[in-house]
């Protein structure tokens, strides 16, 4: 897959004239009267002007290939991300209004208890142990002040997971070292739940976090791995077109 070209399809090129003769002669070409200059993403030739011009050193970071291909993944992790958002929003609203008006809602559970005794066991389930009956009659139970403070953490963690999503977005240093310090954080707390219960659910969560935590120490150079940052910009500098082309002359 050329990532590349599909990222000049859908944003279109980039073209630049350095002022270095040679490097500016490397980068144009003349045919049936009319001027190309080469795209500094994908390579092609692009008829006319070019978008801006100057030194070679001051011309426009592009990513190139693996770069936009790492740059997809990490957005990819910053939508999951934002589902999370979604899910701990509405979980710490419902808990708050459930905070709120937990007397009236305890009142009306207790009125209609009886009614779903049948219920349960036209469908073949256990009244008497069943978890749901039992989540809900210890919420009913919980303290006003037990529950402001749930609603409080899990609007906390969306928080988090919001700022984990737009640092991841935005493809920033400071957004990946906060994915990275966010995500595994809470490891040892989803590792943990495993021991209680595994689910599927469960295991997946635990599985992308692993591999974005990975992902992000190996590729983007994090806390020195593989050179540290220094590294990592190098890596970014070489595949660029002018400096591939630098190299050349």
């Amino acid at each position: 897959m050329d990532w590349s070209l599909i990222t000049c399809g859908l944003t279109g090129h980039v073209t630049y004239a350095p002022s270095e003769r040679d490097l500016r002669d490397r980068l144009r070409c003349t045919s049936a009267g009319r001027t190309s200059w080469r795209c500094l993403r994908c390579g092609d030739f692009v008829p006319g002007e070019p978008q801006a011009s100057g030194p070679a050193d001051e011309a426009p970071t592009v990513g190139r290939g693996k770069q936009l291909r790492d740059a997809f993944v990490l957005r990819v992790f910053a939508v999951e991300r934002l589902l999370r958002v979604v899910v701990f929003g509405l979980a710490a609203y419902g808990v708050w209004r459930f905070s709120v008006h937990r007397t009236s809602i305890r009142q009306v559970f207790e009125r209609e208890l009886p009614l779903l005794r049948p219920l349960f066991g036209q469908a073949g389930l256990d009244f008497g142990h069943s978890r749901i009956l039992r989540w809900a009659q210890e919420a009913l139970g919980s303290r006003p002040g037990t529950l402001h403070w749930i609603a409080a953490a899990l609007a906390a963690y969306a928080v988090i997971e919001l700022v984990e999503a737009i640092g991841l977005w935005s493809l920033k240093r400071w957004g990946e070292y906060f994915a990275f310090v966010a995500t595994a954080v809470f490891l040892p707390l989803e590792i943990y739940e495993l021991t209680e219960r595994i689910s599927v659910l469960r295991v997946g969560a635990l599985l992308i976090n692993l591999i974005l935590v990975a992902y992000l120490v190996w590729t983007k150079h994090l806390f020195g791995v593989r050179g540290g940052r220094a590294a990592y910009e190098a890596e970014r500098r070489s595949a660029s077109l002018i400096e591939i082309e630098r190299a050349a002359t």
